[in-house]
């Protein structure tokens, strides 16, 4: 016979087993925190342009390599989110004051291959900023305005 021990976790719900790596509670705090970082953080396109050309600034894009490949934004780097790790950041990103841009797919309309929607709730932008305000990057701008792309001004490559 086999017997789980069930714990009532912080939520009220029964958890099989404790896993010290992962903690909910935890990101929940970090997520509201950053939530309220955030709020000053978010710029429209003409910001995001003026901020890409300025010295020091890296533009990160957290999508999938494959639509990263397809376009992606002039002069961003791919750190897609499931490959984001302390090792990652340090790599890609090893100056935490350095001022990081991102864009996600929610930022694009009529762009549905390169760019396809997510739930609004389920944006990459709020999963991206949360893990790097997590992983201590503070000077971190994101894009506002959901944006046509076949009228954007930003400029676009792909690989």
């Amino acid at each position: 016979m086999v017997r789980a021990l069930v714990l009532v976790g912080w939520f009220g719900v029964a958890l099989a087993q404790d896993n010290p790596a992962i903690d909910m509670p935890g990101y929940l705090r970090i997520a509201n925190e950053a939530a309220a970082h955030r709020a000053t953080r978010r710029v429209s396109e003409g910001q995001f342009i003026r901020m890409s050309r300025e010295p020091g600034t890296v533009i990160l894009d957290a999508r999938s390599r494959e639509k990263f490949d397809g376009l992606h934004v002039k002069g961003a780097v791919n750190l897609s989110f499931p490959d984001i790790t302390i090792e990652s950041l340090q790599r890609v990103l090893p100056d935490k004051d350095a001022r990081i841009l991102i864009y996600c797919n929610n930022n694009f309309a009529n762009a549905e291959g390169p760019f396809p929607a997510k739930l609004a709730s389920a944006s990459l932008n709020l999963s991206t900023y949360i893990a790097l305000y997590n992983y201590g990057y503070r000077n971190v701008y994101e894009l506002a305005p959901l944006i046509d792309f076949r009228s954007t001004l930003l400029d676009f490559d792909s690989r």
